[in-house]
């Protein structure tokens, strides 16, 4: 794993100032993460944590941590096992891997306790894309949490549709219980997604932007993951099958707000848009003209990003 941060290449920008640590989780995995005090010159609001997304890793998340400080909150980013910097579980380092869902909530509970030893100002903030969001649904279903609110972008509440789904889903599960979790999804490999050509690219409009995502990869190939495992698919298959029931967040006591992209090819933003209306304290509002990486999208995009951070993150009565 690593214990710092990566430089950026041309084009990309990540803020100065990080204090990197690693944290260990309670099966006794170290996570990489990275904490930004809110700037002296602004009114503190308290600190957002990054919740990222399959295959990411902090120092994609530069832009955003620099307009989050800005905004005068303090950061804390991590790696998810099996990603970025953090541990691997398996020997191939390309294959971002787990066995269950609720291994992430683990990470998770880690980064809250690291949370608390630093005592980073309150309120905290969750703002977490996909995978991360669907990690942060689980988390919150538990009941009473630590952040005041929880924004999600493109939540993974359910796949994006896909021909064969009713043979693929029970092909996976097959596969997963005749002990093949540990490899690549059938047709997959070690090619990270954002090596396609940006024309190919299902994550985002911006071609600036996603020359700067596969800028990162150049300088520093030991961050990315390629195509998911066997076991992850099926892990992630339970865990949205869990999102079906009815009874599903009913202990949710944070108000959380869902941003959903309309040209979503990842995930189901019509499955997240349902689970919104059944939730306690939820809401969701879709882009339509948006693919599924709101933040590294074109700027009109972003701006009504950060339009729904401004109004949902902001305590009642902050100036």
């Amino acid at each position: 794993m690593l214990d710092h941060l990566i430089s950026p290449p041309p084009g990309a920008v990540l803020p100065e100032n990080a204090r990197v640590i690693t944290v260990m989780t309670a099966d006794g995995l170290a996570l990489r993460a990275a904490f930004w005090p809110a700037p002296e010159t602004i009114a503190p609001r308290g600190t957002v944590l990054i919740a990222q997304g399959r295959s990411e890793f902090i120092e994609k998340y530069g832009e955003v941590i620099g307009e989050a400080l800005a905004r005068g909150f303090a950061v804390a980013a991590f790696d998810w096992r099996g990603q970025g910097g953090s541990e691997r579980q398996l020997a191939n380092p390309m294959k971002g891997h787990v066995e269950d869902f609720s291994d992430y909530l683990l990470d998770l509970d880690a980064m809250i306790e690291a949370l608390k030893a630093r005592d980073v100002p309150q309120p905290w903030q969750l703002l977490a894309h996909s995978m991360g969001g669907a990690i942060s649904l689980m988390a919150l279903a538990r009941g009473p949490s630590p952040f005041m609110r929880a924004l999600l972008l493109s939540p993974m509440v359910d796949i994006a549709p896909m021909r064969f789904e009713s043979v693929i889903k029970p092909l996976i599960r097959l596969l997963a219980g005749i002990g093949l979790s540990g490899f690549f999804v059938p047709g997959g490999g070690a090619a990270p997604t954002a090596r396609k050509p940006f024309a190919q690219n299902p994550l985002t409009g911006d071609a600036g932007r996603y020359g700067m995502l596969q800028g990162w990869l150049k300088v520093a190939p030991g961050l990315a993951i390629g195509d998911p495992t066997i076991g992850w698919v099926a892990a992630a298959l339970a865990a949205i099958e869990a999102f079906d029931d009815p009874d599903f967040g009913m202990e949710n006591r944070t108000p959380l707000l869902m941003l959903l992209a309309g040209q979503d090819k990842v995930v189901d933003s019509r499955a997240a848009e349902s689970l919104a209306q059944r939730l306690r304290a939820a809401s969701a509002i879709t882009i339509p003209q948006a693919q599924h990486e709101l933040l590294i999208e074109r700027d009109a995009i972003r701006a009504q990003v950060w339009a729904a951070f401004d109004a949902f993150m902001t305590p009642v009565g902050d100036a």
